[in-house]
């Protein structure tokens, strides 16, 4: 259902966008910082987000799980910020205030932020929330931000029980129809694909979903129907087959027609877009105007992945492919993913020592306020791209290592050794890793 606090939606000709993960809520901001930019230069009266003075506190950022133990759900539906636990046989763990040296920010001054009923406004950000806590409570910070910047803000708890979804589509109809320009964060869900068969808008914009923004501008190019990278590709279910049709008219909705609708994709991703869409660079300027720079560690940080969750991975491998890792580096802390799991990330802090730390925002702000480790060390994923946009102008060096095929388990999708060799291959200013020892079955 909606959130009783908030507008109904926005008023014909303004800007509609969908998220449902922090990231594509972070880079609807960096979105609209851009578009205020180039209206500005275009001598439009809208103004951009404002950067704050440098070196102001930012957000609370993680939360620091030392051992193992279940998530504290209920701290995120009390506040919407996940809360640090502690570990059996492990030193209480340190809020996030402690470990990264920040407070909660208060925002910049009313007079330095964008003014919400300015012509800039008109930007309506509808979260669909998972029912995942960890993503909810990033979700809910990352919309503190949004507000603080000025845009509208309607929290849907669009998985919130059977109904949920006819409720929400329901309710959202009217604003979909009424808008001029469409923003989405992932084109592949169902969600989005659903509301789509309901726009008129005659702009589309598609931000980042990470690495998957690549999949979807390669399918978008072949004419493909619209399949994550990590499906098994093995032929879809009963559910794929009714959705069919949905997704047909979702992916003409996506197709630029001149006169009619145009396409826009704003990406830090190398793409290669097909005739008519557009392509603007995203190099998260917002994010470096409003945040650091960073103090840097003497040490190095991991970054984890959820291939082991999406069974992409086998989980054995991946254990002891972070264990030679933090060895080979030196690391003294892991940076979980939002969707890795409890038990996983307590066999890490066992076996390898590493302190687990779960950020309550995404890791490009995580690290662009600091501290951050001189070194930062991933596997194939999103920030070996958008790491070193956010980090520009710091001595930070990103590392990635490659995904070796042994790792690989029997049910991962064909196409998924190629792809995770082209987000590496693709990745710029960043130290490739050769090798990594053998991680043990």
């Amino acid at each position: 259902m909606s959130r009783p606090d908030v507008p109904p939606g926005p008023a014909a000709g303004e800007t509609l966008a969908f998220v449902e993960s922090p990231v594509q809520l972070l880079n609807v901001l960096e979105w609209v910082y851009e578009d205020r930019l180039r209206s500005q230069d275009a001598r439009d009266p809208r103004t951009p987000l404002s950067p704050p003075a440098s070196g102001g506190d930012a957000p609370r950022g993680a939360a620091v799980l030392p051992g193992a133990g279940p998530h504290p759900g209920a701290a995120e539906a009390r506040s919407g910020i996940s809360a640090p636990t502690s570990f059996p046989g492990g030193e209480a763990a340190r809020g996030a205030d402690v470990l990264l040296g920040i407070g909660a920010r208060p925002g910049p001054p009313a007079e330095a932020r964008s003014d919400p009923a300015a012509p800039a406004g008109g930007v309506t950000v509808v979260v669909l929330s998972p029912n995942d806590p960890m993503t909810r409570g990033q979700l809910r910070r990352m919309a503190e931000l949004a507000r603080e910047e000025g845009l509208t803000v309607r929290w849907e708890d669009a998985r919130g029980g059977p109904a949920a979804p006819f409720h929400t589509i329901g309710a959202l109809a009217p604003a979909v129809r009424r808008a001029r320009r469409i923003v989405i964060g992932d084109p592949f869900s169902r969600y989005v694909q659903l509301l789509l068969t309901l726009a008129r808008a005659r702009e589309l914009v598609v931000v980042d979903d990470g690495t998957a923004t690549m999949e979807f501008v390669s399918q978008l190019a072949r004419g493909e129907r619209l399949v994550r990278w990590h499906r098994s590709g093995r032929g879809g279910g009963p559910r794929d087959a009714v959705f069919a049709p949905v997704s047909a008219v979702a992916r003409r909705r996506l197709t630029p027609r001149e006169g009619h609708r145009s396409v826009e994709v704003f990406s830090s991703m190398p793409v290669e877009p097909p005739a008519g869409v557009l392509v603007t660079p995203n190099d998260f300027a917002w994010t470096r105007a409003r945040f650091g720079p960073p103090a840097l560690t003497g040490g190095a940080d991991l970054v984890g992945t959820s291939l082991a969750e999406t069974g992409v991975v086998d989980l054995d491998r991946y254990v002891g492919a972070v264990t030679a890792l933090a060895r080979a580096h030196g690391a003294t802390r892991y940076f979980a993913h939002r969707r890795e799991n409890t038990d996983k990330l307590h066999r890490l802090a066992v076996e390898t020592g590493l302190e687990i730390v779960r950020p309550d925002l995404p890791l490009e702000l995580i690290a662009r306020r600091g501290p951050i480790g001189r070194t930062i060390v991933s596997f194939p994923s999103t920030v070996v791209h958008t790491l070193p946009l956010a980090l520009a102008g710091t001595d930070v060096k990103v590392a990635v290592c490659d995904i070796d095929p042994a790792w690989l388990t029997d049910t991962a999708s064909p196409r998924a050794q190629g792809f995770l060799s082209g987000v590496t291959g693709t990745a710029r200013d960043v130290h490739r890793l050769s090798s990594v020892p053998a991680a043990a079955p």
